[in-house]
């Protein structure tokens, strides 16, 4: 794997990037990639804004559960709240599906003793 200090050579970089008029497919860009879940929460990290490294196709990152105003049925209270977020690679997904996938994370937190 390329170290992505400041030393990183400008070629190794360009062996990762894939241009719009390149006949490489999605498959051949992601080939072995999985989704990465990086959760620094418990280091009291409010927000994970994650940077994909290929092969990987997304990376889902979760910050500390805090106490926030929350409105609920129109009663405002406070409430356990986490931020989590997405980071995707395009070429392998689009928004779209990003957005099913943390909705789906949403419902599922919602009730974790359906889990």
């Amino acid at each position: 794997m390329p170290s992505l200090g400041a030393d990183m050579e400008a070629g190794t970089l360009q062996e990762w990037l894939v241009s719009p008029g390149d006949t490489v497919t999605r498959g051949e860009v992601i080939a072995g990639g999985t989704l990465t879940v990086s959760s620094l929460g418990d280091q009291g990290v409010e927000a994970v804004y994650g940077v994909i490294y290929p092969p990987q196709g997304a990376l889902v990152g979760f910050g500390a559960v805090l106490e926030r105003p929350w409105a609920d049925h129109g009663m405002l209270g406070v409430r356990p709240v986490v931020t989590a977020t997405l980071s995707a690679d395009h070429r392998a997904s689009d928004g779209a599906v990003g957005a099913r996938f943390l909705n789906a994370v949403d419902r599922l937190l919602q009730k974790p003793e359906n889990l």
